[in-house]
């Protein structure tokens, strides 16, 4: 166990990030999504360079204050969110790498509502500060209940799962984590070894109370100015939403990409406005890693090398 009670996790796809990363001895790097501190104490371990980790999370500067105990002036925590990354982050840094989503400490620690697995006050905010889910769920009206439901769920019975909640909340405010979830369950069975029928709904209102989405679109805008030249931005995600940004993210802020051959005499160039002189295509967690972690299974993995 680390300090705060919170079993140590391996993070998700270290491997791919690691080699995509590339650390370098001297060089410094950024981790925008500290919590367990996974990635953060890779590189630490894989080159003698400096880390600045960021997270907006609170209970997170028990395991910070142990790396830092551990590794000294090669690692420094900056508490804030990363879609303050060129306020947090002012000197030019060799490479970045963002976790996009929920982290395995929130998910396990059942008060903090993230998780339908474990009945709890239906809070989800990563900051512990401002709206939380039973905010959302009880005051929204039916239809911006719905319609938030299907565009951060994508969940096909948003209508009908926004009518039960508005439904129950009339007799006593939707309070807990498990309240919620039979509320779903009463629209969509469960059935057995498929998706839980509350997956999307519970990321629908987690994305919609920590704003993930806008924090993503700044947050890799903010670590692309803050690149210094052959800089790598890394970026992990885990469903379509994170994942469209990411790929439009990189499309619009590269040149163009074509095959060129070897033997092509004239070479087409980087516009101007171009960020990435190489960015890569998505890529999987292996085979290896899904059949013992399942959080994997939905992981993809996009790259970016900066002019």
């Amino acid at each position: 166990m680390i300090p705060g009670g919170y079993e140590k996790h391996f993070p998700v796809m270290l491997r791919e990030v690691l080699s995509a990363m590339k650390p370098q001895d001297g060089e410094t790097y950024v981790d925008a999504t500290f919590g367990n501190g996974g990635y953060t104490e890779a590189l630490l371990n894989a080159a003698e360079c400096k880390v600045i980790a960021l997270d907006r999370d609170p209970n997170v500067k028990a395991r910070a204050d142990e790396l830092r105990a551990k590794y000294g002036s090669r690692f420094e925590f900056r508490a804030g969110q990363f879609s303050h990354f060129s306020e947090l982050v002012t000197e030019p840094v060799n490479g970045a790498v963002f976790d996009i989503g929920v982290s395995s400490m929130q998910l396990d620690n059942g008060e903090r509502g993230f998780s339908f697995s474990k009945d709890a006050p239906l809070d989800m905010r990563m900051s512990c500060i401002g709206t939380s889910a039973a905010d959302l769920v009880n005051s929204l009206p039916e239809k911006d209940l719905a319609d938030l439901i299907y565009k951060y769920g994508e969940e096909r019975k948003s209508r009908q799962i926004a009518a039960k909640i508005a439904e129950a909340r009339k007799t006593a405010p939707i309070a807990t984590t498990k309240q919620l979830a039979e509320i779903i369950y009463g629209v969509i069975r469960k059935t057995p070894n498929g998706i839980d029928p509350a997956t999307r709904t519970f990321q629908a209102l987690r994305i919609a109370v920590n704003n993930e989405l806008e924090e993503l679109e700044k947050g890799l805008k903010g670590a692309a100015h803050r690149l210094a030249p052959n800089g790598r931005l890394v970026v992990v995600t885990f469903h379509s939403l994170e994942d469209r940004i990411v790929k439009t993210f990189f499309k619009e802020n590269s040149g163009p990409n074509v095959h060129i051959s070897k033997y092509a005499k004239n070479v087409p160039e980087l516009g101007n406005d171009a960020i990435f002189a190489e960015t890569s295509k998505a890529v999987a967690a292996s085979e290896e890693e899904t059949a013992v972690n399942k959080r994997s299974r939905s992981a993809k993995l996009r790259w970016g090398i900066k002019r």
